[in-house]
């Protein structure tokens, strides 16, 4: 529907140590041909736990890298989303706003 064939990707998984646990959060990606352009999908919530607790009411983070992302791409892509059956909330997250990026590095 969104034309991205997202595969889930084990190695780049995130895991997290608290509270003496280990927690897991999946990791899906796709890249685009002939571009630079890398999608990647975070699960954000594993047992219980948030790979970003600030975002709690997400369940999952999309991150577009290595290429230029246009406006009216990132556009196009959020109303996409937004017309999924049962998406409820659809919103930009800019480097301001997460408080724990280190959370994202695999």
């Amino acid at each position: 529907m969104l034309g991205v064939d997202f595969r889930v990707n084990n190695e780049i998984e995130i895991q997290l140590k608290k509270k003496k646990r280990d927690y897991f959060f999946g990791l899906y990606e796709y890249h685009e041909p002939s571009t630079a352009l890398e999608h990647y999908i975070y699960n954000n919530q594993f047992d219980g736990e948030y790979l970003l607790p600030e975002f709690k009411h997400l369940d999952f983070l999309w991150l577009m890298k290595g290429d230029i992302v246009t406006d009216e791409m990132l556009q196009q892509q959020t109303e996409n989303i937004r017309s999924i059956n049962g998406v409820q909330l659809v919103m930009e997250l800019t480097n301001e706003k997460i408080k724990n990026k280190e959370h994202l590095v695999f």
